[in-house]
């Protein structure tokens, strides 16, 4: 049988998130999507124990500002990791293109330069129903997921060895 649900977990695998700070920005584009994947973000990490003071959430325009904000959240706070949501939708320009490879392609580089889990919770769709799928729907919520992916690497981060075993 085909699993349907795309964000089921199992909760003994995710991290307490209680003093972890976790930045959520969400694209305003398509809000009947992106809210709902906030609202699944946001209460999952509170699910697991992240504090409503220790969590910041920021909406921008579209999809495409997501790197800039996450570039800001980092540079500017003390924020653990940053949940990126946005979601584009294919057209019948190559718009769609430029957007999703710019957006994946950035939120790397931000993540890169400041050594931080900035997670891509980004809907890249055909259809608005895929999306809507994706965004609580049949398929799950896509900022369910980016809410355990951030505790999940915050806490890799925090309990890593740095040392080589010789």
């Amino acid at each position: 049988m085909k699993k349907t649900n795309l964000s089921d977990f199992d909760n003994k695998t995710v991290p307490n998130g209680k003093g972890y700070r976790i930045g959520v920005v969400a694209a305003e584009w398509n809000p009947e999507v992106t809210d709902a994947m906030c609202k699944g973000a946001v209460d999952t990490l509170r699910e697991h124990g992240v504090l409503k003071k220790d969590i910041t959430v920021l909406r921008v325009p579209g999809t495409f500002e997501l790197t800039t904000a996450a570039d800001l959240l980092l540079s500017r706070t003390q924020i653990d990791a940053v949940i990126c949501i946005g979601c584009v939708i294919q057209g019948e320009t190559r718009h769609f293109e430029f957007i999703c490879q710019a957006v994946s392609q950035g939120l790397t580089n931000v993540a890169v330069k400041h050594s931080r889990p900035v997670i891509f919770s980004v809907l890249t769709c055909d259809t608005m129903q895929q999306a809507l799928d994706r965004a609580g729907g049949r398929h799950g919520n896509k900022g369910v997921e980016g809410a355990v992916t951030a505790l999940k690497m915050i806490h890799l981060d925090r309990n890593i060895e740095y040392e080589l075993p010789f």
